[in-house]
């Protein structure tokens, strides 16, 4: 409900720091990759609980895909990885990703899923890993932080091991 409809009320500023600190933090380190774009692609996570000291890694790829279709990959499954509403910070190369996420996507949506080339509405390029970014994001508190890659950032350095790795084991199961 809105704040201007009858009989509700706007969450309180000290209401929502609450929820802020009462939700648990996780750090997400995420890396996309392709052999040939579009190629055989593979994506690679790392979810860490830093107040646990827990860390979850997964990989995955397909014979078929973009640098770009991996990257946000790769945030969609760190994101659907989470048993619980988080606080998330998203780690990540991609400026595609960093920025698709907190720039571009709320005009795409109101564009109803087209971006503006030129002076005309074209469709949003990936838009079937948008929209799934975007439901992932409206459930959990997500900042990005976008980092050099290849620049020596231990979890991005693994996350790249772990993307190429699934991008050649994709690329072998395609050649059978």
């Amino acid at each position: 409900m809105s704040a201007h409809q009858t009989g509700s009320t706007a969450p309180s500023a000290s209401a929502l720091d609450q929820e802020h600190t009462a939700l648990p933090f996780v750090q997400l380190f995420t890396d996309g990759a392709c052999s040939g774009n579009p190629g055989p692609g593979g994506w690679g996570y790392i979810l860490r609980h830093p107040a646990s000291g827990k860390e979850k890694e997964a990989s995955g790829g397909l014979a078929e895909t973009t640098n770009n279709q991996m990257e946000l990959q790769a945030v969609i499954e760190g994101l659907k990885a989470l048993k619980s509403r988080s606080r998330v910070e998203v780690v990540t190369d991609s400026s595609y990703v960093a920025k698709g996420s907190s720039e571009w996507l709320p005009g795409w949506k109101r564009n109803g899923w087209q971006r503006k080339e030129g002076k005309s509405f074209k469709p949003v390029k990936n838009v079937e890993y948008w929209q799934a970014l975007d439901q992932l994001l409206a459930r959990h508190q997500v900042q990005f932080k976008l980092i050099k890659g290849h620049a020596g950032h231990a979890e991005n350095e693994r996350c790249d091991v772990l993307a190429v790795a699934a991008a050649a084991a994709a690329k072998a199961s395609a050649n059978g």
